[in-house]
């Protein structure tokens, strides 16, 4: 299992609009072949900053998302509202722990 944590920052006046494409790029994921989970994160200070943090079985599934229509079709929207590129970083996953029946 892989996580992969990407961090972008966001043009002025952007947050909404990003994080609406970002909700529906998630929800999209679902069913994915290898997805597992995926969250949005916001600085507690409220930045325009955001951090994705996405979890697959392997890496050769994630990329194999990004050939997925939906993915394509928020790519664009998304890194339009962004200011640069992402910045991503890989982990391999050595262990995990949920509250049972917390999603």
């Amino acid at each position: 299992m892989m996580t992969v944590i990407t961090r972008v920052s966001l043009k002025s006046g952007a947050a909404t609009e990003w994080d609406e494409a970002m909700r529906e790029r998630i929800n999209a994921a679902h069913g994915q072949q290898g997805w597992i989970s995926g969250q949005l994160l916001v600085p507690a200070e409220g930045s325009n900053d955001r951090v994705i943090v996405g979890t697959w079985q392997s890496q050769a599934d994630w990329k194999a998302w990004h050939d997925d229509p939906a993915f394509k079709e928020t790519r664009q929207r998304l890194e339009g509202l962004q200011e640069g590129p992402d910045q991503m970083e890989w982990f391999d996953v050595v262990t995990e722990g949920r509250e049972a029946g917390v999603a």
